[in-house]
């Protein structure tokens, strides 16, 4: 059976990436949360195998989504980037990383299932076993 694949969120608002999270978990993929630039950096520079990178552009702590979505992207070029943002979405253009997808909140979540499977070239409907892990740091 193929591994499930393991994505990087990073949403600063509990309830929203509680929603976010068991939409991924439930369509099978495995997932972590976390609620800063700096713990997504932490936890990507770990050594974890990310397939993709789900990040609002407005976070706690120091960095914003865009420069999240640039580090990672300075380690790999092309590291499949899905923005989420509410107030940020004309700003996509100029600081965005190419080839990324932006999401605009409020959105269904079959949405973020559709833009994380076509950024992955899998089939959404696929089944995987899939857990969650979220940092309450």
């Amino acid at each position: 059976m193929p591994e499930s694949p393991l994505i990087l969120v990073v949403e600063d608002e509990y309830l929203l990436m509680d929603e976010m999270l068991h939409a991924l978990t439930k369509a099978g993929f495995v997932v972590d949360g976390v609620a800063s630039g700096e713990e997504a950096l932490a936890l990507f520079c770990s050594g974890r195998d990310y397939k993709a990178l789900v990040t609002d552009v407005n976070l706690q702590g120091g960095l914003t989504g865009w420069d999240v979505a640039r580090r990672v992207r300075e380690r790999e070029r092309s590291f499949p980037v899905i923005y989420a943002t509410a107030a940020a979405a004309e700003q996509w253009a100029s600081h965005g990383v190419p080839d990324s997808t932006l999401l605009s909140k409020p959105f269904a979540p079959a949405q973020l299932l559709s833009a994380v499977s076509r950024l992955l070239n899998i089939d959404a409907a696929a089944p995987h076993v899939a857990t969650a892990r979220v940092s309450n740091s």
